[in-house]
């Protein structure tokens, strides 16, 4: 059954891709075509006093030999938010087990990408059906030595509600041995609707165990540096990974513990959170 669905999903896929790329010329999409970081994920939460959520996300690149080489297609459906904003996989609302409202937070969306450079693309799409969106993204990677590497990147954005904003992160990571790497990972975003920017932060020890079977164990903290609290949630989350069935179906299991607050609320409390992932890729 796994295997049929996958191979029903991934003949969707590039049949989409095919009649696209007929969209734009006549080179067959088997010269040089192909569909690339497909994932179809199922998420399903629970977070102390909020109960059950469960989510899907989908995302796919098609390479189009009819846009030549340096233009992509791209579409699926995620959080909008953070698809507008390109928030690090590690700060989305699945990773720190926050609950997300299916209508209001989710949406489908479909762009155009140009590869500017190596490290440089541009981007535009349309999600929610008619809200039109455009990003320009930069990464850049240096090794400093054998065991540090530092990540930046920069995503300026812009929408029809928040005009012009943008997202800067930058990561570290430092490995003691083959097997075991310290990362520290931070992302800040500026838009309209932000009182000054808000901002991410995680530290954690990541052991790997073969086979893509992942431990962590991590400390992560956001906030934003106009509200009055400027530290609105803090915790501490664990996380196991590793392949379902053969190389192409991961699951994931996070718990974490942490001590939200909001504005109205005179103390911090304490919530548990266990969130199971289950993502098939194609």
């Amino acid at each position: 059954m796994l295997e049929q669905t996958r191979t029903k999903v991934r003949g969707l896929t590039v049949w989409l891709g095919e009649t696209v790329n007929d969209w734009f010329g006549d080179r067959p999409f088997e010269d040089g075509g192909e569909v690339t970081h497909g994932r179809l994920g199922l998420r399903l939460l629970w977070r102390q006093d909020e109960g059950w959520d469960s989510s899907v996300r989908l995302r796919a690149r098609f390479d189009l030999p009819n846009l030549r080489d340096k233009a992509y297609i791209f579409l699926g459906r995620q959080n909008e938010r953070e698809l507008v904003t390109d928030q690090p996989e590690t700060f989305t609302r699945e990773q720190q087990l926050l609950e997300e409202r299916r209508k209001e937070d989710q949406s489908g969306f479909i762009g155009l990408g140009y590869a500017l450079r190596r490290n440089i693309d541009l981007r535009a799409g349309v999600r929610g059906g008619y809200k039109v969106y455009a990003q320009a993204r930069l990464r850049k990677q240096w090794a400093l030595s054998v065991q540090d590497r530092i990540e930046f990147r920069e995503t300026v954005f812009w929408t029809v509600k928040d005009h012009f904003g943008s997202t800067t992160s930058f990561n570290y990571e430092h490995a003691f041995t083959p097997a075991l790497a310290l990362h520290w990972q931070n992302a800040a975003t500026i838009t309209k609707e932000t009182d000054g920017f808000a901002w991410s932060s995680s530290l954690g020890l990541f052991r790997q165990f073969g086979d893509q079977r992942v431990l962590s164990g991590e400390i992560v903290a956001t906030g934003e540096t106009g509200m009055r609290d400027k530290l609105s949630e803090y915790g501490v989350r664990v996380k196991w990974q590793q392949p379902v069935y053969r190389d192409w179906l991961i699951g994931e299991l996070i718990a974490g513990h942490f001590w939200p607050k909001g504005d109205e609320e005179p103390e911090r409390e304490q919530r548990w959170a266990v969130g199971a992932n289950l993502e098939m890729r194609f």
